[in-house]
């Protein structure tokens, strides 16, 4: 007999008390509990979930913060002012505080299978639907709300479906989330096969979380990857550049990437650079290793609490392309500057075939690429002209990446290294000992007798 007392659907959780789980209100931030403390107070359900709670069993410290409660995202508007609904297929409220954003989503319910609509259907006929899907079983729309049980079964993996509440402190598992963390698995909550079509994301998001906690994937929820890797081509690149940058800001960028060049999915994000890193050209070794060094760097810059840009990292995974067309691909009659502009507008093109880059990122990864031989000039009038430039930094990073990686340059980098730490004295003399361009001598015309 299900007890009257408890909320609907608490009844089928596994609780695991307070004194028998690590998590601590002295990690989770304040605003987060201020939200769960309001809609207690309102008679609403209010939860901390996902990855939040994982990694706070896990003793590491989480950015964001994920509340599931039952109040719909109108109930949610009505009660905080600082509220925003967004998402059609998807709607989830955000709740800002100062540069904080805590995200409230309500308990999902299972979805209607009833519902379908053609791939090539309008999405106006979808617009004033709360559940459909496609032929091919991809979720279009999901705003059917539900009790917590059901909510909990929806969510992707067992370790993200674990609720934390602070009515008693206690913990709500609903699957096999505490186990599957104490053996370090990602396991799909459902059969994978219909989970991957509901949402072909996920496969991304389970070798995502598999870097990232360097977690085993578990084998059943492993096998259907490479077979339905072909249902990202469903996905909008605009929504797939979104999931590139957190597979390579997880702080394990270069463990992903590893993943991502042994299973297929990593074709469907990065197709340029894997096939650039299996072909045989003269720069290959260099390039490869210039990219990984940057992974290790960007994982590097997140564990020391500094910020990475897209525009660099998407730099690094290009530079392979850029060198094999540079290599075995050149375009007759073009000086060599219109050759460079030529393979960087295509390699940049090329990607945009993926995944979608904003043109501020793209502008960013050419001049990383163009201030290269810049750097390289051994004259006065470059390196002076080079170091004002606004992405001298970025591109001197860079530099020193490809030195890393075994290009041999000259030892540039370490001369642009004193230049910087240098004192206005020292730069003067450095200077001086660069040759000044030579300018092209004039063609004197000779005079018509």
């Amino acid at each position: 007999m299900p007890n009257k007392d408890l909320p609907p659907g608490l009844e089928k959780a596994t609780i695991i008390p307070r004194d028998e789980h690590t998590v601590s209100r002295r990690y989770i931030s304040e605003n987060a509990l201020n939200v769960l403390r309001k809609l207690e107070s309102a008679g609403f359900q209010g939860y901390l979930v996902g990855g939040g709670v994982r990694d706070l069993l896990l003793d590491k410290r989480p950015k964001d913060f994920d509340i599931a409660t039952d109040a719909t995202p109108e109930e949610l508007r009505k009660l905080f002012r600082n509220s925003r609904i967004i998402g059609r297929r998807f709607k989830i409220v955000h709740l800002r505080y100062g540069r904080e954003i805590i995200e409230v989503t309500t308990f999902r319910a299972p979805h209607d299978v009833n519902v379908e609509i053609d791939e090539s259907a309008s999405r106006r006929g979808i617009r004033n639907l709360d559940s459909a899907h496609s032929t091919a079983g991809m979720i279009l729309r999901d705003n059917v709300y539900g009790n917590v049980d059901e909510d909990a079964l929806r969510r992707d993996f067992t370790v993200n479906a674990l609720y934390y509440t602070t009515k008693d402190f206690s913990i709500l598992d609903f699957s096999t989330g505490m186990q599957d963390l104490k053996e370090r698995k990602i396991r799909m909550i459902g059969d994978p096969v219909a989970r991957y079509k509901e949402d072909p994301v996920r496969m991304l998001r389970a070798l995502r979380f598999s870097a990232k906690l360097d977690f085993d994937i578990e084998e059943s929820t492993l096998k259907p990857i490479d077979e339905l890797a072909y249902l990202l081509e469903s996905i909008s690149p605009a929504r797939l550049f979104d999931e590139t940058i957190k597979l390579l800001a997880s702080g394990q960028a270069e463990a992903t990437f590893a993943l991502l060049r042994k299973y297929q999915p990593g074709n469907y994000l990065f197709a340029p650079t894997l096939r650039a890193l299996l072909t045989s050209f003269r720069g290959r070794d260099q390039a490869a290793e210039l990219l990984q060094l940057a992974l290790r760097n960007t994982d590097n810059r997140l564990a020391e609490g500094k910020s990475v840009t897209p525009a660099f990292l998407y730099a690094a995974l290009l530079w392979p392309v850029l060198r094999l067309k540079l290599e075995l691909h050149p375009v007759p009659k073009l000086s060599p500057l219109q050759q460079f502009n030529a393979a960087a507008n295509s390699a940049i093109a090329e990607q945009l075939t993926y995944t979608s880059i904003p043109k501020r990122f793209t502008q960013v990864t050419k001049e990383i690429w163009e201030l290269q031989s810049r750097l390289e000039t051994r004259n006065r009038r470059a390196a002076e002209g080079v170091f004002e430039h606004p992405r001298f930094r970025a591109a001197y990073d860079f530099l020193l990446l490809r030195e890393e990686g075994g290009e041999n340059l000259g030892g540039v980098g370490a001369w642009w290294t004193e230049f910087q730490e240098g004192d206005e004295e020292l730069r003067e003399q450095l200077l001086q000992h660069l040759p000044r361009e030579q300018k092209p001598r004039r063609r004197s015309r000779r005079r018509k007798s």
